[in-house]
């Protein structure tokens, strides 16, 4: 689940606790190419306010005036957009397309408690609503879990937020760090030498002084994290590498020419690290986009990041490339 719908929940729980009538809208059934996945949250405000999104805009209009001019439902109830051929011009929808929703009332906020606080564990959760009773239960999920509505409960997941560590506090992590929360990602940068961690200054971040290689058995890294070494030292990159490459981090990368990956690579195989698990090194780090600058560098570390995390093939490599398993099996004919 983006953890973008987990601001929606936070949201919905300061608004309820200020005494506002609030109504959560889930997406139940889209169409095509849609803005957003089945699953995903809007949370709609007594006065109109809303804060998350179910479409490109029209629906929220929409649910705003329905509101405003008092459609104001006490039970979970079905909407449905596009049905005729003139609402599906008037909303966008492709000719035929539909948008479903369900639209409930918030009347409690313990369950969200539940939700944001396993979630900041790195837990994944699911919450089932009953529509019928309107009644919602908190429970572990299973990875590889998708959404699910069969007309009566509706099932929807909630994941820890997309993590990156950056070892190294130079002028690239600094770029990187901002790019990645602006990315929504959680963002830790470690580096033990004092003279680069008395100068970190990058706002909604978390520093951390401890060795990389400890700090990453003590992160528990999970699928949804990444690693990305940039310090230029083989002595802190290599020592995180070892760790993280044995974790199921979702994407892990280092920067240096060709030529140092490859050595690189051939110091990492004199531990126990297994030839495939050294195949998960993305080296050089980042897709081939000319960088030249920190920031030019920053937006190609961030895009291969992205272009993993989405599943996309990393067609822009540069020649000559390391390019994990992982990413090579995507390029596959299909």
């Amino acid at each position: 689940m983006d953890s973008l719908d987990l601001q929606v929940l936070s949201q919905a729980r300061d608004w309820f606790g200020q005494g506002h009538k609030v109504w959560l809208v889930t997406v139940i059934e889209t169409w095509g190419s849609a803005p957003r996945p089945p699953g995903a949250l809007l949370c709609l405000r007594g006065d109109g306010l809303v804060v998350g999104s179910v479409s490109g805009g029209c629906v929220e209009d929409d649910l705003i005036e329905r509101v405003r001019h008092g459609e104001r439902v006490d039970k979970p109830s079905l909407i449905t957009y596009g049905v005729t051929k003139e609402e599906a011009a008037r909303f966008g929808l492709p000719c035929g397309g539909n948008l479903r929703l369900v639209q409930e009332p918030l009347r409690a906020v313990d369950w969200i408690e539940q939700i944001l606080e396993r979630a900041a564990r790195h837990e994944l959760v699911a919450r089932t609503l009953d529509l019928a009773t309107g009644t919602v239960e908190v429970q572990t999920a299973a990875r590889g879990e998708a959404f699910e509505f069969d007309g009566t409960r509706l099932r929807a997941l909630f994941g820890p937020r997309w993590r990156l560590l950056i070892v190294g506090a130079g002028q690239l992590s600094r770029v990187l760090a901002q790019m990645a929360l602006a990315l929504d990602f959680e963002v830790i940068c470690c580096d033990p030498r004092e003279e680069y961690h008395l100068t970190w200054d990058v706002p909604g971040t978390t520093f951390s002084k401890a060795m990389p290689d400890d700090l990453v058995l003590e992160l528990q890294l999970d699928p949804h994290s990444a690693v990305v070494a940039l310090t230029h030292d083989p002595k802190l990159d290599d020592m995180v590498l070892l760790e993280a490459l044995k974790s199921p981090a979702f994407y892990v990368g280092a920067l240096g020419s060709r030529g140092n990956t490859a050595a690189r690579k051939q110091r990492l195989a004199l531990f126990d690290l297994s030839p495939a698990e050294i195949d998960r090194l993305h080296g050089p780090v980042g897709l081939n986009l000319g960088a030249k600058t920190p920031a030019e560098i920053a937006v190609s570390i961030a895009a291969e990041i992205v272009s993993v995390k989405n599943g996309v093939a990393l067609l822009q490599k540069k020649e000559g490339s390391a390019l994990p398993a992982a990413a090579s099996a995507c390029l596959a004919p299909r």
